[in-house]
């Protein structure tokens, strides 16, 4: 014997279909761009599914239920990989989508006569687990869309930037340095290296929130020799004005490109929120087992508030005033130094200035292993 709801359904599949329709095109801005068939995409399948799922004439063997579950995640990731792949669509309006289903279901099957706690609590339970799969797929397929976006974007951006800094550096070359025209070249290649690390920020960024990890290269590295490369660098640009302190060569294994990065951002961001004029300090300590960096700059302090947000993304304090950026450095800063399972942290108080501490383990080639992607 055939069972009643599950009659109903599959007799009035279609005028459910309908039904909920017109009440998406009323109910959510984004279908009114889609036609039907678009628009339905895999809904139809699921309701066929939702008809073996009220009929009493199927065996529930384990296997029949694992089969079952099968076809459920993959109608909801379907339904929820496609609404994804509009760009009118967010992830509140697909589960607005299952939400007037539902009722529309209701509605219908309860013309002739009520459903039963146990019908009920089927399309209740059925319908939450698709959305939960459509939901899970639109972030999955939204992430890997922002991810290849980004990769896009910044291979295309790049390229004709490293042909603007490879021509800057040779006009640099014709001129002395204190020359009017060296000092504005200069400045040129400086804002140039500044807009490429404003790219890979956004890259990194991107990766970091759809739950990657970033590819590092770990080698074995002279730290106190990277920091004093670093300093020559940002002397070169801010007039010497930075100091470093050190207690000698030391080797870790790190990725040196990604530990330079943490170490620049840190320091010209001292010379931008720091006061002017004065030195900036980088200090290396360590021991047998362990590494601090500290780079500490004069000025106001951090207020207790700013410092709770300080390592957020897209987060900036009041204090940065005019200062430009999308307040990704710091974010990234943090995730590449517990990439090389070490902490940062910031220490800041009236009359002594600012210190970002970075505390690094000394490791060795099998240690970081691990991280190597």
């Amino acid at each position: 014997m055939v069972h009643p709801a599950s009659e109903r359904l599959q007799q009035n599949a279609e005028r459910i279909m309908q039904l909920w329709e017109e009440r998406a095109r009323e109910e959510i801005s984004a279908s009114l761009h889609h036609d039907s068939l678009i628009l339905q995409n895999s809904l139809p399948e699921y309701l066929n599914f939702l008809v073996t799922e009220l009929s009493t004439t199927i065996d529930r063997t384990s296997a029949r239920i694992d089969a079952d579950k099968v076809e459920s995640d993959r109608i909801g990731r379907k339904h929820g990989r496609e609404r994804a792949g509009y760009a009118d669509y967010s992830i509140t309006q697909l589960i607005f989508e299952y939400h007037i289903l539902r009722q529309v279901v209701f509605q219908v099957l309860e013309e002739e006569a009520p459903l039963t706690p146990r019908e009920r609590d089927i399309i209740i339970s059925s319908i939450e687990q698709a959305v939960n799969d459509a939901a899970t797929q639109f972030s999955e397929t939204l992430s890997e869309i922002q991810e290849l976006f980004m990769v896009t974007l910044t291979h295309d951006l790049k390229n004709p930037l490293n042909v603007v800094r490879m021509g800057t550096q040779l006009v640099l070359r014709r001129f002395e340095r204190g020359d009017t025209h060296f000092d504005v070249t200069a400045r040129m290649i400086g804002a140039l290296d500044r807009l490429d690390v404003m790219i890979q920020n956004l890259l990194d960024a991107s990766r970091l929130r759809a739950g990657q990890s970033l590819n590092l290269t770990f080698v074995n590295c002279d730290l106190e020799q990277l920091i004093q490369e670093v300093i020559e660098d940002l002397n070169f640009a801010y007039e010497d004005r930075f100091v470093l302190l050190s207690d000698g060569a030391i080797e870790t294994c790190c990725s040196r490109k990604e530990l330079r990065r943490v170490i620049e951002n840190i320091a010209t961001n001292a010379v931008k929120y720091g006061a002017p004029h004065t030195p900036i300090t980088l200090t290396l300590r360590h021991n047998a087992t362990s590494i601090h960096i500290t780079i500490h700059n004069e000025g106001q302090p951090i207020s207790p508030e700013a410092q709770a947000i300080l390592f957020q993304q897209f987060r900036r304090t009041k204090t940065a005033g005019e200062q430009k950026g999308w307040g990704l450095g710091l974010f990234l800063a943090k995730s590449l130094v517990e990439a090389h399972q070490g902490t940062i942290e910031v220490e800041s108080a009236e009359d002594k200035g600012t210190s970002f501490i970075i505390k690094l383990p000394i490791l060795s080639a099998e240690t970081t292993q691990p991280q190597q992607n």
